[in-house]
């Protein structure tokens, strides 16, 4: 596979692959003309690693069956309590933990999604986190990934941040034909010596190796434009305020990125430890390891929401994780690896305050193996809408191959 992929290890820049050098930068990141500063449409992809209660992430607290099967870690109706569920439409309500999403989906810029996940059975972290970031769910032959083959073939020079992973390796989502890009935040993103990095540089100014000279001037692009974004002080707007923790960190980097107006156009960030299986509730069910998780993840998502204000309309950001969890808990006040799971979608072209998919019910007849969440909705009908909808890619089945009869939901107008 011929690509150009440049990311970090630690603070190390390494170069992988070979391509041709692009003309993007013949111009100055922000000097370019008023047809170039037309906004992109952006995607940003989160994935909750570890598999997610999303049982008690949209508490379905109009069913009873729901309580219970979860006679001590169930979420409380809703009562106006900082305890209990908050309300979302009389039948689902948002973990209190993520009360600070409830705004965004009383302005119709959130949705969910329930009863979504991937068809294949596995209980595997890591098959399923594999296929769903390669877009092939059950298939393990592919070797990219579908926020990769989701960037529109361009006829013209496209940026060498087009395409942004926070982290310190590139993820299987974004590998693939397309440059991507790793890191762990803005400011590592540079060659530590300034007199080796320009002795470097100079080395590929005057190669007669063309290859290797697309390939070092196209990773010097990608330096100079994050160096151009250092050089400026960033303070979150509308006093958004990010946790400190590394998913909000993240999150502010990529509202960074987007004001930039550097070319972004997917980018992608994760948050861990999701796996519940001891102790997920504390003495309170407002309180203890998914509460904590569950308000870094929802702070960080309102933070940069609000921080990016009116950009969101050219913005979407999709969540989802590798599988859901036991519809009962188990004997430790936790849950174990289950099947149907729930998404969120925000964004300014988003059809939000709805909960969308058809609910299955919990019901012992109900249940997929008798224990898990029934899957209704394929996680490919979500993203596969995001990618035609929001980023102009009609090609699905290019993005996600085999899938040739996508339902959408109407998530985006």
């Amino acid at each position: 596979m011929n690509s150009r992929r440049v990311f970090l290890k630690g603070s190390a820049l390494a170069i992988f692959g070979v391509g041709a050098l692009p003309s993007w930068l013949s111009r100055s990141v922000y000097g370019a003309d008023a047809a170039d500063k037309r906004r992109k449409k952006i995607l940003v992809a989160i994935f909750q690693r570890g598999a997610v209660d999303g049982l008690n992430v949209v508490v379905p607290f109009g069913e009873q069956r729901y309580y219970d099967l979860r006679p001590s870690i169930a979420i409380p109706k809703p009562d106006g309590t900082p305890n209990s569920a908050v309300d979302l439409d009389g039948f689902f309500g948002l973990h209190p933990a993520m009360a600070p999403l409830k705004p965004m989906f009383d302005a119709q810029h959130l949705a969910i999604v329930h009863a979504v996940g991937s068809p294949d059975p596995t209980r595997s972290h890591f098959d399923a986190q594999d296929y769903m970031e390669s877009g092939t769910p059950g298939f393990k032959g592919t070797i990219d990934g579908w926020m990769n083959r989701a960037l529109l073939k361009s006829t013209g020079p496209v940026s060498p941040v087009r395409a942004v992973s926070l982290g310190s390796g590139l993820p299987r989502i974004l590998r693939g034909r397309n440059d991507a890009v790793a890191m762990n935040s803005l400011n590592d993103f540079q060659v530590r010596d300034a007199k080796s990095a320009a002795t470097f540089e100079s080395m590929y100014d005057t190669s007669l190796d063309t290859v290797m000279h697309g390939t070092g001037k196209e990773t010097f692009s990608a330096v100079k434009i994050m160096q151009s974004i250092q050089k400026q002080t960033y303070t979150p707007a509308n006093s958004a305020k990010y946790p400190n923790g590394r998913f909000g960190q993240s999150l502010q980097q990529i509202a960074r990125l987007i004001k930039a107006d550097v070319g972004l156009e997917v980018a992608f960030a994760d948050i861990g430890g999701w796996d519940t299986h001891v102790n997920e509730v504390g003495a309170q069910p407002a309180l203890g390891q998914l509460a904590n998780n569950l308000t870094d993840f929802g702070q960080s998502l309102a933070a940069f929401y609000q921080d990016l204000g009116d950009r969101m309309e050219d913005v979407t950001v999709a969540t989802m994780s590798e599988f859901g969890r036991t519809a009962k808990e188990n004997g430790n006040r936790g849950t174990d690896h289950g099947h149907a799971n729930v998404m969120f979608v925000m964004g300014g072209d988003v059809h939000g305050g709805k909960v969308y998919g058809d609910w299955p019910g919990l019901g012992a007849d109900q249940l997929y193996e008798g224990r898990d969440l029934n899957l209704t909705t394929d996680f490919r009908d979500v993203l596969g809408e995001l990618v035609s909808k929001h980023l102009g890619n009609t090609n699905l089945s290019g993005v996600f191959p085999g899938y040739n009869d996508p339902k959408f939901r109407g998530l985006i107008g």
